[in-house]
């Protein structure tokens, strides 16, 4: 049993109790969920999400992709398969790791996946537009994504020049916030409150939180007004 004493571990503050990063996107008609994280099955059943009409990943770390066997209930209810969008680079992932859903025979109850393969390109799914923006992640490409007015970036330390042109306007940012000291592929609190001020979006929030930040309630006292931390079931209407 691995034990923790820290103030986020212990806390009795639910806004502490925090599962890996992950977003659902929805519209009227559509239901999009970003990357599928080892608690996957837990999230979507907290959220009573029945119904997903796709995956959206943003690069192949196992906190982020892990949960893609669970896409089996989704494919019961549809009768279909579920359309899984990634880059090259995590797309040749998904095919190694769950090698199993893309064999010419396949076991009966494997995941139905249609892998589509996307680059820096603009497209819909469904009713949602989607424009990729390329973060850096140490020194591997991640994908975060604009939809309309709302941009979501996790796993990144450095945005080029081009890449935040993609982000200005955005009225809210989801940007990832790891902890108070240097990481070699994560922003910082610090780094991460310096580019969201540079990219002047109104309403911020950081995601993909290590416990080593501290908790809630504390952090957002040293924020601006504008900025604050996210938290499991926040949810943003646009």
């Amino acid at each position: 049993m691995i034990g923790c004493n820290c103030d986020v571990c212990t806390s009795t503050n639910p806004l502490d109790n925090r599962l890996r990063s992950s977003i659902l996107v929805q519209s009227a008609t559509t239901s999009v969920v970003v990357d599928t994280t080892p608690d996957f099955r837990y999230q979507m059943l907290r959220t009573r999400t029945n119904h997903l009409d796709a995956v959206l990943y943003t690069h192949p770390h196992k906190d982020h992709m892990a949960g893609l066997d669970d896409i089996r209930a989704y494919n019961f209810t549809s009768k279909k398969a579920m359309n899984i969008y990634a880059n090259s680079l995590t797309g040749e992932a998904v095919r190694r790791d769950f090698y199993y859903a893309f064999t010419d025979t396949k076991y009966p109850g494997v995941p139905e996946l249609n892998l589509i393969t996307i680059d820096d390109t603009p497209f819909f799914i469904g009713d949602i537009p989607v424009i990729p923006i390329e973060v850096i992640h140490h020194k591997m490409p991640v994908l975060g994504f604009r939809f309309g007015q709302f941009t979501y970036i996790t796993d990144a330390n450095r945005i080029e020049e081009t890449e935040k042109e993609k982000i200005r306007g955005s009225k809210v940012l989801v940007l990832n916030a790891l902890r108070k000291e240097l990481h070699i592929s994560h922003f910082t609190l610090a780094e991460a409150v310096a580019m969201a001020v540079e990219l002047d979006v109104p309403e911020v929030y950081f995601t993909h939180i290590s416990h080593q930040l501290g908790g809630h309630t504390a952090i957002n006292l040293e924020l601006p007004p504008h900025i604050r931390l996210a938290y499991d079931g926040l949810t943003i209407s646009l």
